[in-house]
């Protein structure tokens, strides 16, 4: 009975040391596990090796970069011991070396602006082109030159037309035949063809037929188009002239197609001219299109200015500014503090006693040289503007500060998920294994399945098993699992 008792106790015992050898070897050997950690503090904690040429190269052991150069190894100790947030810490004269310069993080009122270019167009609302009614030939031309000034009322040029000439004789026998009605249709016909009611009082009054008639001018303005000459031959769908009025201008404006739901009309707008740098016209947004240019991704808005000098001219190019609504309450930074990587954008904190670290943010609106910033920073923070760029590669080659705002390695090994099930260390040579430096204190054997195992009964008060061998013992036949109670 008690040599039953004494193998049993020997198997337990065996089984539970082989337990903990086995999980010690596999918690050293995984990666992540402390094997792979420093164990001497006076060693230097590799993070991971870098390509010397390209930080974003990373590799977790030693090897070669694309490039066939050696990696190098990224250390662990640029972190302040005393800091809790990971951070770079410079010294003040390397700060004043480079040229660090710092501002506070602003709420406020962020004016809003647009900056762009136009051309200067005529008022397509004082534009007027010039056709005659009937064909005929042009024998007297009076505006002869594009860009001469005309007044309403004008004589622009005269026409020979058969088609007139015949009508204002039917009109002159209408009325000599005293009947109203056909009076009335010839007066008809003769505005049809273009004659105007003075024009037609004039032949009832003279009782004479023009070979030639006059065609003026229905506003002020100036030839903007001229596409005859005397003696052409026209007709109705010939475009002989185009007038316009200049004393008041259109500009002709582009605008990005994130800026166009700032755009509204009636709001001002501010124009300067090349040949004019000391002048500056006053205006106001007149219309928005409601298309996008496909070719540029742009917005085409329509600005009014007064020309009363004549002084703007079509086609002139000109620098545009509009004045939109401002943002009220709005936390932003200098523009040149953004840092844009393309994934992400960032910005570099400054913080006490000349430490450094990066922090990610979500920008807004741009204007005026200042960036709105919709999260990630607050009011009263002290970010970098000059600098940064230098303070922001060598916090890149800090795992703990990119794993901070998500743009690093994996910030450890998890090794909740691994499954040792199926773990064979039957080729591992444990002997001479030495676990002394272990830490076994925060080892958890909750999913150890001991159920069926029943020590209550043993007595194991002054065992020594050191004199037994069992080199040669076999236990395969021996069922662990029947409680070990032997009364």
């Amino acid at each position: 009975m008690n040599s039953t008792r004494t193998i049993g106790i020997t198997i337990v015992t065996a089984i539970v040391v082989a337990a903990m050898v086995g999980f010690g070897a596999a918690w050293w050997l995984l990666p992540g596990g402390k094997g792979t950690e420093t164990t001497s503090s006076a060693e230097r904690e590799i993070l991971y090796w870098v390509a010397p040429m390209d930080p974003n190269y990373r590799r977790d052991e030693p090897g070669k970069s694309p490039m066939g150069m050696d990696l190098v190894p990224v250390y662990a100790d640029g972190e302040g011991a005393d800091s809790d947030t990971p951070s770079i810490r410079i010294d003040p004269v390397v700060i004043n070396n480079i040229g660090v310069q710092t501002a506070e993080v602003q709420r406020g009122t962020l004016a809003r602006r647009i900056d762009t270019v136009g051309f200067i167009t005529p008022d397509a609302d004082r534009v007027s082109h010039v056709h005659v009614r009937a064909e005929g030939w042009i024998e007297r031309l009076e505006a002869d030159n594009e860009g001469e000034s005309v007044t309403r009322g004008n004589v622009l040029f005269e026409i020979y037309s058969p088609a007139l000439v015949s009508a204002q004789d039917e009109f002159i026998q209408a009325l000599r035949s005293g009947q109203s009605a056909l009076i009335a249709a010839s007066r008809q016909r003769l505005a049809a063809l273009g004659m105007s009611d003075d024009q037609v009082d004039a032949v009832a009054t003279s009782r004479q037929v023009q070979q030639r008639f006059p065609v003026r001018s229905s506003q002020d303005g100036y030839v903007m188009e001229l596409n005859v000459r005397e003696g052409m031959f026209v007709q109705p769908g010939t475009t002989i002239m185009s007038l316009a009025d200049l004393s008041e201008i259109w500009v002709d404006v582009d605008v990005f197609e994130q800026q166009i739901d700032w755009v509204d009309i009636g709001q001002g707008a501010r124009m300067r001219l090349p040949f004019a740098p000391d002048r500056e016209w006053v205006g106001e947004v007149d219309y928005v299109y409601p298309t996008i240019r496909p070719e540029s991704r742009t917005a085409r808005v329509r600005l009014a200015f007064d020309n009363p000098d004549l002084q703007l001219k079509p086609n002139m190019y000109a620098q545009v500014t509009v004045n939109v609504a401002p943002r009220e309450g709005v936390v932003h930074v200098p523009s040149q503090a953004v840092i844009r990587t393309g994934r992400q954008e960032r910005v570099v904190l400054a913080l006490d006693d000349g430490r450094f670290r990066p922090a990610e943010v979500r920008s807004g609106l741009e204007s005026g040289g200042r960036t709105e910033i919709i999260e990630g920073l607050s009011a009263g923070e002290r970010i970098v503007v000059s600098g940064q760029f230098l303070i922001d590669s060598e916090a890149s080659m800090d795992a703990s500060l990119l794993r901070m705002i998500g743009d690093g390695p994996s910030s450890g090994h998890d090794r909740a998920g691994h499954d040792m099930d199926g773990m064979d260390h039957s080729g591992h040579d444990m002997e001479g294994m030495d676990h002394s430096s272990h830490d076994m204190e925060g080892m958890n054997h909750a999913d150890h399945d001991m159920e069926g195992m029943n020590h209550a009964d043993h007595d194991m008060e002054g065992m020594n098993h050191a004199d037994h061998d069992m080199e040669e013992m076999d236990h395969s036949g021996h069922d662990m699992n029947a409680g070990g109670d032997d009364s």
